[in-house]
């Protein structure tokens, strides 16, 4: 099956162009169709992950285009790092197209929707399989491309058309520095060919600094996609798309892309001296760890709480591969996909019931929607750490990691863990326990074509964890399974776990204390901590920051650019135009008045002898003949005169 991997990204792009012409001519108006393709992708996807796990790859190229001494091959690759994308991107995609049916019922453009999602699974599951930069850029702009549509799909809403165009625009500050370092690599070595590459690496013809300058420009496009600090700027505003969107994004497509470049270049990083490259990774990670779980405390919108807390975990993810923990940062790539989704599609379920998004307004749910509240809280238990479910054991590899490597990263790490469960408990609280808070509500259990999604990524946040569990006689199998030869792991430690617990288990305590048992009144806490209150309320006044530095300056140099172009081009282009209309009115005159003027003289000059030379020409001989006479009487007398 290695070989007809091709398949895997095929049939989602196939089902675009065919709901996009058909649209709701096929069954279920395409939706079946979207879900069917995507479906066979995951059973070849599965087939394959259990080949790979029995010992097989496979890789293949075939040349695309020839430039000069240059032959530019596209390919792909299966491995065990593909193997496991492979299977988180299909099987969360099929169970968020499913969902869709669901919460996107009645929309007037659902069809489209569906043919989105199709190219957008597509483009990430081509990312997956490259073996080469120029197919992994091709898919990595494809699913640029389909997170602008997706996130601006309700486009008549103003707020949603700037979301998409400021994901649009941020995402393309990395990607360019992505380019630049595939450039930079393809003039060092000569291929974009990622075996090549690394052999180059491994041999020490790309090394020094020009090593570190590719990876961290390739890493320029991760901390795009992936929305680290600071072009993390988009991706709360990306909660203006679809709820099932948000989750694609957030969980297996987009910014799952920037996690996996990074571990599919990992040798770049890795041989950078002094793993200069590595660190630079590591502290950008903890820093996007520790600014988005804080700001996480104080949102009000359920979405938006969950969307800090994805910038937040693709801060860990960084972190655990910057500190060598290869293994535990594609290890929480996957957890985090499942319990991640989990929690937007479980906010979309709540919102479909409340029809708001403000945690404020609802409260008392877990009565009314028991499914919904069961599921979310194994998603939060799971995303605050707590064992033995998925989280737990992602998360406490990283922080174990980043303990034993750099103790900053790891401090910044564990405060991130304690806010993590204290934000996402603060959410739950907010949402199912107490009393309803908004009047004239009534909020009910979502449909089973939702719910069951829901339950299923649950069983996953439960059980897939586990994989990473240190079993007595097998070890750590996702270990064994996805490493990286030259970076040596940390073995499990008890005591250590213990510790990460604690954290995750104080942060869950004291979002209790306040938020459902509320012996500290939050208003009391807001006051006496009214300067960081602020602080995290304005985002850290990273908006602010670049509308200062950014948008400002360059809505600036466009009105000066425009006065210019008014003023000076346009203005000699109309003074050129003036200089020739004036021209041509001149020309015209002198055309009208000398040239016409001379022409028609001349014409009456010439009429004037005509008529003259008329009164000769009678055409009579006799005339003639007396003329003749005449002329030789003349002649005659000149002649006696002389």
């Amino acid at each position: 099956m290695l070989s007809v991997a091709w398949l895997i990204p095929l049939l989602p792009f196939i089902a675009f162009w065919a709901i996009l012409f058909r649209g709701r001519r096929l069954p279920g108006e395409g939706a079946y169709v979207a879900i069917g393709a995507l479906g066979l992708s995951g059973l070849l996807s599965l087939v394959i992950l259990g080949q790979v796990i029995a010992g097989a790859t496979y890789e293949t190229s075939r040349t695309w285009a020839v430039m000069g001494r240059y032959a530019f091959e596209i390919g792909y690759r299966i491995d065990a790092l593909a193997a496991v994308m492979l299977f988180v991107v299909t099987v969360v995609g099929s169970l968020i197209f499913i969902y869709s049916i669901g919460y996107m019922h009645g929309d007037p453009r659902y069809p489209r929707y569906f043919a989105y999602l199709s190219l957008f699974a597509s483009s990430m599951l081509t990312l997956v399989l490259a073996n080469n930069f120029l197919l992994l850029y091709a898919g990595w702009e494809g699913v640029g491309l389909c997170s602008y549509l997706l996130i601006g799909f309700w486009f008549e809403r103003p707020a949603a058309a700037r979301a998409s165009m400021k994901a649009f625009l941020t995402t393309r500050v990395g990607d360019l520095f992505m380019f630049v370092g595939i450039l930079v690599l393809f003039a060092s070595v000569g291929s974009m060919h990622f075996g090549t590459i690394f052999a180059a690496v491994t041999a020490h013809q790309l090394t020094g600094p020009l090593l570190t300058l590719a990876a961290l420009l390739i890493f320029g496009g991760a901390v795009g996609k992936s929305a680290q600090v600071p072009l993390h700027v988009w991706l709360p505003d990306a909660m203006e798309g679809p709820t099932p969107v948000s989750a694609l994004i957030h969980a297996a497509t987009m910014v799952a892309a920037g996690v996996y470049l990074v571990a599919r270049t990992y040798p770049l990083f890795f041989g950078s001296p002094d793993h200069t490259a590595l660190t630079v990774v590591a502290y950008i990670g903890g820093i996007t760890a520790i600014m988005a779980a804080t700001i996480g405390i104080v949102q009000d919108d359920i979405k938006r709480v969950l969307a800090y807390s994805t910038i937040s975990q693709l801060g860990y993810m960084m972190l655990g591969l910057g500190v060598l923990g290869y293994t535990a940062g594609v290890f929480h790539l996957m957890t985090h996909a499942f319990f991640k989704a989990l929690l937007f599609l479980g906010a979309g379920s709540v919102i479909h019931a409340m029809n708001t998004n403000d945690m404020k307004a609802m409260g008392g749910l877990a009565r009314a929607m028991p499914t919904t509240f069961a599921t979310m809280l194994i998603g939060s238990l799971a995303l605050a750490g707590v064992p033995p479910l998925a989280g737990f054991w992602s998360k406490d590899e990283i922080l174990l990691e980043a303990f034993h490597h750099d103790r900053v990263l790891f401090y910044l790490g564990a405060v991130g863990a304690f806010v993590t469960a204290f934000y996402v408990f603060r959410m739950i609280f907010y949402t199912f326990s107490g009393s309803l808070r908004s009047q004239g509500a009534h909020p009910h259990e979502s449909p089973k074509v939702m719910t069951v999604p829901l339950t299923i990524l649950a069983a996953f946040s439960v059980v897939i964890g586990l994989l990473g569990a240190p079993w007595p006689v097998v070890g750590n199998l996702f270990h064994r399974f996805v490493h990286f030869e030259a970076a040596a792991t940390v073995p499990f430690d008890p005591s250590f776990a213990l510790l990460s617990t604690g954290i995750a288990l104080a942060g869950i305590l004291a979002a209790s204390v306040i938020y459902w048992w509320k012996w500290v009144p939050s208003a009391m806490l807001r006051r006496a901590l009214a300067p960081l209150y602020s602080l995290l309320v304005h985002k850290y006044w990273w908006d602010e920051l670049y509308a200062f530095a950014v948008i400002r300056p360059t809505v600036w140099a466009a009105r000066q650019l425009r006065t210019f172009d008014t003023y000076v081009i346009d203005g000699a282009v109309n003074a050129v135009g003036l200089i020739f209309v004036g021209l041509a009115r001149l020309y015209r005159i002198v055309d009208l008045y000398v040239v016409d003027g001379a022409v028609n003289l001349l014409g009456w000059i010439t009429q004037a002898i005509g008529n003259s030379l008329r009164h000769i020409q009678t055409g009579r001989a006799e005339n003639y003949l007396l003329v003749i006479a005449l002329g030789v009487i003349a002649l005659a007398v000149l002649g006696v005169i002389r």
